[in-house]
């Protein structure tokens, strides 16, 4: 549009889609932007799955005499899936979790990664134990390589994946018995879509979030928004850092420690 190429004078729908993931990365300024381009005559159609004041604004902006359609959605994990917090020092994060990978027996794992650089880095860690066939999946990969990761993964041929969000949402994928959140997501509800990966059709399914010291509020965040404590582990055999994490959590929960799972 800024280079003359897009003409949206004869736009007849706009469709909003995902617009809290817009807030969060920073394009609402662009999307308002489109807009104001767009003909006062169009139809626009806006989602949502939240509603935070800036969001609320761009709404009241974008739309006129809207007919509101709001689908409650059960912020909790699926009665199928246990879940646990990891405690662990912020330099452990991999070995941790390689460690899990150990420990741990399943068929499908997803991992979720914060950032691109961390899915690269961790997808090459998989790697170098020349233990699992696993595949990475983020928005640098080309279209190409994501549908063949994914449908490596579907079909067997991987059996982890390591993505960012893109993985989190919208994609059908099935039969996955674990997810790793390799940190804690900064965004609550971003919890509840990752976990939801697993435990699908009434399957059971495990759900393993690694936390550090500076992500303690982020935990709580999660657990209120599940109205649900979240039971802590650790990993027996692991060589633990010292961490103030370890000793805080001790003392306010009780830790279980985490056993092989056996899978029936």
């Amino acid at each position: 549009m800024q280079e003359g190429i897009a003409d949206l004078r004869g736009v007849e729908i706009l469709i909003l889609d995902e617009v809290d993931r817009m807030l969060d990365m920073g394009f609402l300024p662009d999307v308002r932007r489109i807009v104001e381009k767009t003909p006062a005559t169009r139809q626009t159609l806006f989602f949502s799955a939240t509603m935070p004041p800036q969001i609320k604004s761009l709404a009241d902006f974008a739309l006129k005499e809207p007919e509101s359609v709001e689908v409650g959605i059960r912020f909790s994990a699926a009665e199928t899936v246990s879940h646990y917090m990891y405690p662990v020092a912020s330099d452990q994060r991999q070995e941790l979790l390689l460690a899990i990978l150990k420990q741990t027996h399943f068929e499908s794992m997803m991992i979720f990664t914060r950032t691109k650089a961390q899915a690269d880095q961790l997808y090459s860690a998989i790697e170098r134990t020349g233990e699992y066939k696993a595949a990475v999946m983020h928005s640098d990969i080309g279209q190409k390589d994501r549908e063949k990761a994914l449908k490596g993964f579907r079909e067997g041929e991987f059996e982890i994946i390591v993505a960012t969000d893109l993985a989190a949402r919208g994609l059908d994928i099935s039969g996955v018995t674990h997810v790793i959140n390799y940190m804690v997501p900064e965004h609550s509800e971003d919890y509840v879509h990752r976990i939801g990966r697993t435990g699908r059709a009434q399957k059971e399914g495990d759900a393993f979030t690694l936390f550090a010291a500076d992500e303690i509020m982020n935990v709580a965040s999660i657990e209120r928004l599940i109205s649900q404590k979240i039971p802590r582990r650790k990993l027996e055999g692991f060589s633990y850092k010292y961490t103030t994490v370890l000793d805080e959590e001790d003392k306010a929960r009780g830790i279980m420690t985490g056993r092989k799972k056996k899978r029936r």
